[in-house]
């Protein structure tokens, strides 16, 4: 019965981060660029009363054994890399990827970042920006003449300059994709950086070595399901309580036990 309590308990607590990822997929419903997560786990080890395969008195060799766990854990934070809706904004600076691969932002810590989220500013000098002001890598400057901003699906960028006829053009975007993408870690404001996990970082023009195309005015909506996040909020708060009703019918019979009177 002190097996129990603990078991339930385990599991419990593994139902209490799963539904914390869910509000988290659920919070970032509207956030442009974001991945949804679930989380992956695993059964804890088991204490074996009689083992299989063992023999009997009698000589006999036991098909099955007797083995109980001892409750569940989380083992992982799995990130799925789905692509979200397109959202027509109409925005020249608002950029969505069509496939795989990442936009490069500079941290003013001089890092380099990661992200999916395409709503990018002007800032003073001209330079593409995220909303954090981090600075689009390879760094983009938009003259101040610029009078329209064309951003090609291969990523090359293309300004209008007030005078001129012709357009010209002032840089090509790159984007950057991953062996293991879900080893991403992930720092918040959209942001991602590389790890060991993930694999070293590959960049090139959009279109090639595997990577997506742009496609201007539009934004990647996030992956997020409402519906499916509803019903595996359903699911984790069943469990939950069924881990309850575990940890209390344990209780009850402890106290059964304790009551016990010659």
């Amino acid at each position: 019965m002190i097996r129990a309590l603990f078991s339930a308990a385990a599991g419990m607590q593994a139902q209490q981060l799963n539904l914390d990822n869910i509000a988290n997929n659920l919070a970032n419903v509207n956030t442009a660029g974001f991945k949804r997560s679930r989380i992956d786990f695993q059964d804890l080890f088991y204490q074996s009363f009689r083992p299989a395969g063992a023999s009997t008195a009698t000589g006999a060799e036991l098909p099955v054994g007797i083995e109980v766990g001892h409750g569940s854990k989380p083992i992982a934070t799995q990130r799925i890399y789905v692509q979200g809706d397109p959202q027509e904004t109409e925005n020249p600076l608002d950029l969505m990827i069509e496939g795989d691969g990442f936009f490069q932002v500079l941290r003013p810590d001089g890092t380099t970042a990661y992200t999916r989220a395409g709503s990018f500013k002007r800032d003073a000098n001209g330079r593409m920006v995220t909303s954090d002001g981090y600075a689009l890598q390879p760094e983009m400057s938009i003259p101040s003449q610029a009078m329209t901003v064309h951003v090609g699906s291969d990523g090359v960028v293309s300004a209008t300059i007030s005078g001129q006829t012709a357009s010209q053009q002032i840089g090509t975007i790159e984007l950057t994709r991953f062996i293991n993408p879900a080893g991403l870690q992930s720092v918040g404001r959209n942001l991602f950086l590389a790890t060991s996990a993930s694999g070293d970082p590959t960049s090139g023009a959009p279109g090639t070595q595997g990577l997506g195309t742009i496609s201007q005015g539009f934004l990647e909506l996030s992956n997020v399901k409402v519906v499916e996040e509803m019903v595996n909020l359903i699911m984790s708060q069943r469990a939950y309580e069924a881990g309850s009703k575990a940890v209390q019918a344990a209780d009850e019979m402890l106290q059964v036990s304790n009551n016990i009177r010659r």
